[in-house]
């Protein structure tokens, strides 16, 4: 009887131990570097150099942006135009000729994820750039994304964020089990839910604004990330509240913070 009892004791205490693990996890807020861990490494934004700074630093993720070049082309840089060049209206030969500050070539999306899964640990978060050319070559935009995802076997490393809702959604139909997150903000957690997404992605202020969202979101089993949360005193308010991510250009100063 007293081994029963004893027994009894140790599994209670293995258990209450478990929970409090649990528990502990999942209220870790973890860090996205965004274009990559570029501000305090002299890397350029979006570079290959910035994703491995944000691997060599442990980031969970690192955000980048991807567009679509005139003939199909895929290349990652945030702004439509790199060095004055528009990327959507020109050749992937005139945009591969493209230098980076740091002496590397304009990056191709297969060349990220390339790099990403030898990196192996590092969430890709690829933003799906809404075109300036018009809501077809969006869509056209994400389909290129999920297939490139597809044929580089990194679809265990990747989640989708957009700004254009019906890109978000697309990205779901092509690929059911994706993780995509909208971005824009303009839409309540029950609609995201309903739409069947995985979670905002909005700006700190889009929370602020909407603070009773936060609680919301965590109802409907929603993922939480803010952007670009840079100073401590807006990193600790987030981590407060629980939130799943924060995307920052300071991912230094969030990983020490997140670590106490």
């Amino acid at each position: 009887m007293k081994k029963f009892v004893l027994l009894l004791g140790f599994g209670s205490l293995f258990f209450t131990v478990l929970a409090s693990l649990v528990a502990k996890k999942r209220s870790t807020t973890y860090v996205i570097a965004h274009r990559g861990a570029w501000k305090n490494t002299n890397s350029p934004q979006n570079s290959l150099a910035s994703l491995r700074e944000a691997a060599r630093l442990g980031c969970y993720g690192s955000e980048f942006d991807v567009h679509m070049a005139a003939d199909s082309g895929l290349f990652v840089n945030h702004d439509h135009t790199i060095q004055e060049v528009p990327i959507e209206k020109s050749t992937s030969a005139t945009l591969a000729a493209v230098k980076l500050s740091n002496g590397e070539t304009l990056p191709t999306l297969l060349e990220y994820l390339t790099l990403g899964r030898e990196l192996k640990k590092t969430r890709l978060i690829l933003e799906i750039k809404t075109s300036q050319l018009g809501k077809e070559r969006s869509l056209a935009l994400a389909e290129k994304c999920v297939e490139m995802v597809r044929k580089t076997k990194t679809r265990p490393l990747v989640d989708y964020i957009a700004f254009d809702y019906d890109v978000c959604k697309k990205v779901k139909e092509l690929d059911p089990k994706a993780k995509v997150t909208y971005l824009n903000g303009d839409k309540t957690p029950a609609q995201v839910a309903a739409d069947g997404l995985d979670g905002l992605d909005y700006n700190q202020n889009v929370y602020k604004k909407n603070e009773s969202w936060i609680q919301e979101a965590q109802q409907h089993k929603q993922t939480l990330n803010a952007w670009t949360v840079n100073d401590s005193t807006s990193m600790a308010w987030f981590v407060a509240k629980g939130f799943d991510f924060l995307t920052t250009d300071e991912p230094e100063r969030l990983l020490d913070l997140t670590k106490k």
